[in-house]
């Protein structure tokens, strides 16, 4: 169990941001009660917990995601085909379900959007880093 969870569990801590993998069981448990989710929409595995947006923090967004990455210079018929079979393996029934069970929406994207992403989480999280005077330590 992380710190920052457990913290809240043991009742030290008033409120913490989780993603849903660290607390979807805790929730579950009733250990912890979700106030909001960052995300655009609501959680496949948390349907009842409205979106900052709905709670009146339309401000407030963010999400956690994972992505499958090659070594540059992958010929693009490979990429094509790993991508082909990641997204219909995202789509099988027993793997959506243990998926949204941790807490995760599987979502599938195209290489290029997948890549859109990452320069736009950079170039986000850059201007935060920036504007903070964040310093390697």
């Amino acid at each position: 169990m992380l710190p920052a969870i457990a913290s809240v569990i043991a009742g030290h801590t008033p409120i913490g941001f989780n993603s849903p993998t660290t607390a979807v069981q805790h929730i579950k448990d009733g250990k912890v009660r979700a106030l909001g989710i960052t995300g655009a929409r609501r959680s496949q595995s948390m349907p009842d917990v409205p979106t900052m947006g709905e709670g009146g923090y339309p401000d407030i967004k963010g999400d956690s995601w994972v992505g499958f990455l090659v070594p540059a210079g992958t010929p693009k018929d490979i990429v094509a085909l790993l991508n082909r079979e990641i997204a219909k393996i995202l789509t099988l029934p027993d793997v959506k379900d243990r998926l949204v069970s941790l807490g995760s929406d599987a979502v599938a994207s195209t290489p290029k959007e997948f890549e859109q992403r990452i320069k736009t989480e950079i170039e986000t999280r850059g201007k935060v880093i920036r504007a903070a005077n964040i310093k390697v330590q």
